[in-house]
């Protein structure tokens, strides 16, 4: 069911050729409001406040025209209940429209990453490997099984530092196997030259 002042082509606006006397017009009382608290309530400069921001966000959205914002504004402030203001505001959302904001990805670079605890036995296990080569490989054997227990604790409990173990775990291996190397061949020549 249509409004019957309203005529095809033309924006519906319910106020225009209505007999009631609309409170933004300035003539005659306001109308009768119901609303949760007490239309005769005095308002506050705050009540009014926010009522000139319902007004602007509305003007803003382009659901009033400059003259008509104008007329509400001025009645607002003029304002001397509640009800006069929920009138003022009746016909609008109660603020801005909520817009979707455009979601842009955060790159993983940026994202927080949780990164689990090192193994201590994996750190341990690299720098006898490292040492190994300032040892003279001395340090191979404990590189070596520190390396092998960091691998099953890593295993075990989700820790980090598997790439530190195997370092550890390679050049321990090397160390000892050039250290056999070397006795193997000192055995052997000791063997030949007797």
């Amino acid at each position: 069911m249509t409004h019957p002042s309203w005529q095809p082509g033309q924006p519906w606006e319910p106020w225009k050729g209505s007999s009631a006397p609309q409170p933004w017009s300035g003539a005659g009382a306001p109308q009768p409001w119901t609303g949760p608290s007490a239309p005769s309530m005095l308002a506050s400069h705050a009540d009014r406040e926010r009522a000139v921001d319902v007004l602007r966000a509305g003007y803003a959205e382009g659901r009033l025209e400059q003259p008509e914002f104008e007329q509400r504004v001025s009645r607002a402030y003029t304002a001397r209940t509640v009800g006069e203001l929920a009138l003022l505001v009746a016909d609008l959302p109660q603020g801005p429209m909520p817009h979707p904001a455009p979601v842009t990805p955060v790159p993983p670079t940026f994202l927080a990453t949780h990164r689990p605890p090192t193994n201590g036995k994996a750190v341990g296990s690299a720098v006898c490997g490292v040492l190994c080569l300032v040892s003279f490989g001395l340090t191979g054997i404990p590189a070596v099984v520190l390396g092998h227990a960091a691998r099953s604790e890593i295993r075990r409990t989700g820790e980090g530092g598997d790439g530190l173990a195997l370092t550890g775990l390679v050049l321990g291996w090397l160390s000892t196997a050039a250290w056999a190397a070397m006795l193997t061949l000192m055995i052997v020549a000791a063997a030949l030259s007797a």
